[in-house]
């Protein structure tokens, strides 16, 4: 046994004699190396992944705008609703109806009236403006003119103009007072209808709009009044 041994150390012996030294820092370079490599394997893996993903899903987008296309009647699946087709397509814009004769627009979309020279010869009450489209009804009494709007036939005097001379001012509610070349002004309601009066004189000129027809600004009603004569 002895000498199968030292037989065996010797063959070990030779056997380690012809190996190359060891070298551990190229080993260890070797060894990082081949971790870049897998590493860079990993990555472009990863990369050609996602891409193979992408190109999926813009063929499945792609053949389903192809069967669910606007020139097609019928989408997989089953008939278009109707109701759904109806309720997609773009609203028409509408524009607000024109004013008509004698208006104007304000700019909350109501329609203003518009003065203009009086043609008419009325009686005590004279006036050089009158709304344009309106006039006065006959017989005229003699302190008291009615207007009314051809488009309007109705013997509701809440839907007219009326303007009358009184020796006495009435209750305006809600009054706004402006002073304007030697004339005090009032604007107001009175019974809910938008009014205006001025002392002319010794008299009143009060004025009582109609409702729920066109809109009159203050600046204008005072500038019809103040058109205004009583004789």
């Amino acid at each position: 046994m002895d000498e199968v041994k030292k037989l065996l150390e010797g063959f070990a012996d030779r056997a380690a004699d012809g190996l190359p030294d060891v070298d551990v820092e190229a080993d260890v370079a070797r060894g990082r190396r081949a971790l870049r490599r897998i590493k860079r394997r990993r990555r472009i893996t990863g990369v050609l992944c996602v891409a193979a993903a992408s190109a999926a899903v813009l063929a499945i987008g792609n053949q389903v705008k192809w069967w669910g296309g606007p020139g097609n009647t019928e989408v997989a699946g089953g008939a278009g609703d109707p109701e759904t087709a109806t309720a997609s397509t773009t609203p028409s814009t509408s524009s607000p109806a024109p004013a008509k004769g004698g208006e104007t627009m304000s700019m909350f979309g109501a329609a203003v009236v518009e003065l203009v020279a009086n043609q008419q010869a009325w009686s005590a009450i004279d006036c050089s403006l009158a709304p344009k489209g309106w006039t006065a009804e006959t017989p005229i009494a003699g302190s008291r003119v009615v207007l009314s709007h051809p488009e309007m036939r109705t013997a509701d005097t809440t839907a007219k103009i009326v303007v009358q001379a009184a020796p006495q001012a009435r209750s305006l509610r809600s009054v706004r007072v402006t002073d304007k070349a030697g004339k005090t002004f009032h604007v107001g309601t009175l019974d809910g209808r938008l009014s205006g009066q001025v002392k002319l004189a010794d008299r009143w000129l009060l004025v009582e709009l109609p409702t729920g027809t066109v809109d009159w600004p203050d600046d204008v009603l005072r500038r019809f009044m103040d058109s205004c004569t009583v004789k």
